[in-house]
């Protein structure tokens, strides 16, 4: 059988139990679950700080730990199957989260005073354990505060995803990143989508055959609609305008989507699809 690398948990020395009598491996393991304990850390592809960031994973996600060696740890996330090496540093206790954090990212601090020096950044979409109130701050269970009004609880639904990922415009582009302090075209989507609780894969080819339904018609683009070209997603604002984390711009811009079409056509890419979720 053929296997997507990206979203399975198999080398040729180890793979996940679950894959055993699928895939070839010298030895499968169950894997421990784990989760983030830091407010962002990269999923590199290999274990190493040169290697290139596949992704991010997000203060209090969930991992499954299939391998720790020399600081790295082999993981696959359950967000969105993605697998790939983290920090062993970065790796905490697992958590019954209660909210997310719904503004574009929220300092945690070490008591609830604006004035004390933030101990991390919580970006949005990282899950955290309410244990109380103090105040206009919520106290985390793990440690440290956020500010309450920057959390949602985790079955809050945002109505407006678009509105949701128009608050990234301006912030850098960086490939594989999913915060405010840098994100990709595919990062951005998914990043909005969870806010709205829409299940949506990491990469682009796999969001777009994942989400919504094709629509014929390029012309008659609605807000919303996903615009797709090989490696390359943008959002529909409206009729016209798209935003999208580009490397073109090397940040999250809104552009023409019939101006963006014929740019990139002279890269001598074509628009693969418009899909409506």
């Amino acid at each position: 059988m053929s296997f997507d690398p990206r979203i399975t948990p198999a080398r040729g020395d180890l793979a996940a139990s679950s894959l055993r009598g699928n895939v070839e491996a010298k030895s499968f393991v169950e894997g421990e679950t784990s989760a983030i304990c830091v407010g962002r850390t990269g999923l590199r592809a290999g274990p190493s700080a040169t290697s290139g960031m596949a992704s991010e994973v997000l203060f209090g996600e969930t991992l499954t730990v299939y391998e720790r060696r020399d600081g790295w740890a082999w993981v696959q996330c359950a967000l969105d199957d993605y697998v790939g090496y983290v920090r062993e540093e970065a790796l905490g206790e697992p958590m019954r989260p209660t909210h997310r954090v719904i503004a574009t990212s929220t300092p945690l601090l070490p008591a609830p005073d604006v004035k004390r020096p933030a101990l991390d950044l919580l970006p949005m979409n990282a899950q955290v354990h309410v244990a109380g109130y103090e105040g206009r701050f919520a106290r985390l269970a793990s440690r440290g505060f956020v500010f309450a009004d920057h959390l949602v609880t985790l079955d809050d639904r945002q109505k407006d995803w678009v509105a949701i990922a128009e608050r990234f415009l301006g912030a850098p582009y960086i490939w594989g990143g999913k915060t405010y302090e840098g994100l990709d075209c595919s990062g951005l989507v998914q990043t909005a989508l969870q806010t709205a609780g829409i299940a949506c894969p990491r990469d682009s080819d796999l969001q777009e055959k994942a989400l919504g339904r094709a629509v014929e018609d390029l012309s008659r683009p609605q807000r919303g609609d996903l615009v797709f070209w090989k490696g390359h997603v943008g959002i529909m604002l409206d009729g016209a305008r798209m935003l999208h984390a580009n490397a073109h711009s090397m940040n999250v811009t809104i552009e023409r989507l019939s101006e963006a079409i014929m740019r990139i056509a002279k890269t001598g890419s074509e628009v693969t699809s418009l899909r409506r979720l």
